[in-house]
């Protein structure tokens, strides 16, 4: 069985996509919401999705769910990211290698936007997950329960929960699936093409240098 656990905050206007993306599969869908104040929860509730309540910050939010999920295989997604038809076909291959059950799997990044400088920005991740094995929460991320926990799981952090989790499962143990994950474009066309990814990248710098993420995190928003 496979759960999907997507944390949500005030999202109404991507989770019916992300939803509509996985509906009709036989799998666990758990929306842990950190306290939105829109039409998140009524949209999950509508779509058949179990709820769960949790304190705001993403990866205290993906640990919640997480523990409340019943599936031998978590997929954690997030709620303004749209899985591709083949999806559920990629997953079932990876869950299917015994070999697979002490690695994760992501998907090929991709933004809903045919501007050219989304196409960079998607050339970027996939030269980042390739050669520095350094996935983003928004390229999804799949592991047996039994790894998950071994890892022991993700940690409560207000931002780079992601990175942590991945920089732990380390660059070898990580595969890239035969499907895509769609990412709403909405905070580079806000943020900028060039200065949001300048922003990120400064942000890991400092996360690497062994800021508290809670300190990034303000600079950050």
């Amino acid at each position: 069985m496979l759960s999907i656990i997507i944390p949500a905050l005030n999202a109404e206007e991507t989770l019916t996509a992300t939803l509509a993306a996985i509906n009709g599969t036989e799998t666990e869908i758990i929306v842990a919401d950190g306290g939105s104040e829109d039409e998140t929860v009524p949209t999950a509730e509508k779509a058949g999705a179990r709820l769960i309540k949790s304190a705001p910050g993403r990866g205290g939010q993906l640990a919640a769910g997480a523990a409340a999920a019943n599936g031998d295989w978590f997929l954690f997604l997030h709620a303004d990211t749209a899985l591709s038809a083949d999806w559920e076909k990629a997953v079932k291959d990876f869950i299917a290698g015994p070999e697979n059950r002490r690695r994760a799997g992501v998907f090929h990044f991709h933004l809903d936007d045919a501007a050219p400088a989304a196409r960079r920005i998607e050339r970027l991740v996939a030269w980042r997950t390739r050669v520095l094995g350094l996935a983003y929460g928004d390229q999804g991320l799949l592991l047996s329960r039994d790894f998950y926990f071994h890892l022991g799981g993700f940690r409560n952090l207000v931002l780079m929960e992601d990175v942590e989790i991945v920089r732990r499962i380390g660059k070898k143990r990580i595969s890239l699936l035969a499907a895509d994950a769609v990412t709403s474009a909405k905070r580079y066309r806000q943020g900028g093409y060039i200065r949001r990814p300048v922003k990120n990248l400064f942000c890991l710098g400092l996360y690497f240098a062994g800021l508290p993420p809670r300190w990034i995190e303000r600079i950050y928003r």
